[in-house]
C-alpha cells in the first residue's frame, strides 16, 4: 500500500527543515569554535566601562539622594546633598570676621588722616618758630649794634642773644614734632596695609566656605548611569567618602588577551568585531584603543583559550561611543563575548562578523 503523498511531502519537508537546522547549527559551532578561518584571531572578554565614584569631599552627613539605580543623570545634574549647617555656620561667622576687618581697615585710615593732621600742624609751628628764630636773629644784631655804639646796656643784649638760642631750641622742637608726626603717618599706614591683608584673609576664608558648600551638593562629572548606591541618607561619612557609583555608557569597552605571537601584528585603530554570548546574533564593531606594551603572565582562563600560554598581551577594543549613545538603554557591562581581529587589512570580514547592531 502506497504512503499517503501528503504525508509524505510533510516527511520530506520536516527532513529539510531539520537538516537547515542542523546545517546552520555546524556553522554557528564552527564559527564560535573555529572562527571564520585564518587570518583572523580572537580573545575572550567582558564588556567594561568607565565607572566614577562619586564622593563627599568632606566628612558629614548625607542629607539626601536625589536619584535611583539605573537612572540616567546628565553632566552638572545634583545627585545627592550633605548636611550643610556647620558649613553655613561657619560662613556666617567668616562673613562676620569680613566685615570686621572693613572696620577696622576703615579706622586705620581714619588714623592715618589724623596723623596727616597733626603732622601738618607740627609743620605750621615749625615755620612759626622758624619765623620767631629770624625775628630773635635780626633783634640781636640791632642790639650788638646799638650796644657797640653805647646806646644800649648789655643786659639788653644778653636778653637778645637768650631769646635767639631759645627761638633755636623751639625750632628744633617743632621740627622734631614734624618728624614725629610722618613716622606717626608711616605707622598708621602699616596699618591700614596690614588691616586690608586681613581683609583679603577674611574673603578667602567666605569663599573657602562657600566652596565646600557648592561641593557639598554632589552633582554627576559626566553623562552617565547609576550603576549602585553606596550609601544612604542619615549616614555619617568621611572625608572622600563613596556615595555612589556611575558608569560612563558612552565610553565602553572590552579588554581580551592575545598571544605574543599576534599580539606585535596588531596595530592601534584596527578594526574589530565582537559578538556577544548573550546576543550571538549581534556583531559590535569597535576599534583597538590600546595594546600592552608588556606582556602578561597567567591570564584569568576566561580570557584566554588556551592555558598552555603562558605570555598574553592585553588589548583594549573601544566600542564607537556614537553607537553607544544611540544604543544606551541596551548597554550592558560585564556581558562576555568574543572580539575578533584581522591579521590581514586586504581580508574580507565573512558574513557572519558584518556588522549587525540594534537601533
Amino acid at each position: 500500500m502506497n504512503p499517503n503523498p501528503a504525508l509524505k511531502q510533510k516527511l520530506i519537508a520536516a527532513a529539510i527543515v531539520l537538516a537547515l537546522a542542523a546545517g546552520a547549527w555546524y556553522v554557528w559551532q564552527q564559527t564560535k569554535n573555529g572562527g571564520p578561518g585564518e587570518g583572523f584571531v580572537s580573545g575572550n572578554g567582558r564588556i567594561e566601562a568607565t565607572e566614577i565614584d562619586v564622593a563627599a569631599k568632606l566628612g558629614g552627613r548625607l542629607q539626601a539622594l536625589l536619584v535611583e539605580e539605573g537612572a540616567f543623570v546628565k553632566a552638572g545634574q545634583k545627585l545627592a546633598e550633605m548636611q550643610v549647617d556647620v558649613l553655613n555656620a561657619q560662613r556666617d561667622e567668616a562673613r562676620a570676621q569680613h566685615a570686621q576687618t572693613l572696620t577696622t581697615v576703615a579706622s586705620a585710615r581714619a588714623q592715618v588722616s589724623a596723623r596727616e593732621s597733626d603732622r601738618a600742624a607740627a609743620l605750621a609751628v615749625v615755620a612759626q618758630r622758624e619765623s620767631e628764630l629770624d625775628a630773635a636773629r635780626r633783634r640781636l644784631v640791632r642790639s650788638q649794634t646799638l650796644s657797640t655804639e653805647g646806646a644800649s646796656s648789655m643786659q639788653e643784649l644778653d636778653d637778645d642773644r637768650a631769646r635767639v638760642r631759645s627761638a633755636e631750641a623751639a625750632v628744633t622742637a617743632a621740627r622734631a614734632q614734624a618728624a614725629a608726626g610722618q613716622a606717626a603717618i608711616d605707622a598708621a599706614r602699616a596699618q591700614v596695609a596690614g588691616a586690608q591683608s586681613t581683609v583679603g584673609a577674611a574673603e578667602a576664608t567666605v569663599a573657602r566656605v562657600q566652596a565646600d558648600i557648592t561641593d557639598s551638593a554632589l552633582t554627576a562629572p559626566r553623562d552617565g548611569r547609576v550603576q549602585y548606591r553606596v550609601a544612604q541618607p542619615g549616614e555619617v561619612l568621611a572625608a572622600g567618602g563613596k556615595v555612589l557609583n556611575l558608569v560612563d555608557l558612552s565610553d565602553v569597552y572590552m579588554t581580551f588577551f592575545l598571544p605574543e605571537t599576534v599580539a606585535g601584528r596588531v596595530a592601534l585603530g584596527s578594526d574589530v568585531r565582537i559578538v556577544l554570548d548573550a546576543a550571538p546574533g549581534f556583531v559590535i564593531p569597535a576599534k583597538v584603543s590600546f595594546v600592552a606594551s608588556t606582556a602578561q603572565f597567567t591570564p584569568k582562563t576566561v580570557e584566554t583559550a588556551s592555558e598552555r600560554q603562558k605570555l598574553m598581551f592585553r588589548v583594549k577594543a573601544q566600542i564607537d561611543p556614537q553607537l553607544l549613545r544611540s544604543n544606551l538603554a541596551q548597554v550592558k557591562t560585564g556581558l562576555p563575548g568574543v572580539a575578533w581581529l584581522k591579521l590581514d587589512d586586504k581580508t574580507e570580514w565573512p558574513d557572519q562578523l558584518v556588522v549587525k547592531v540594534g537601533r
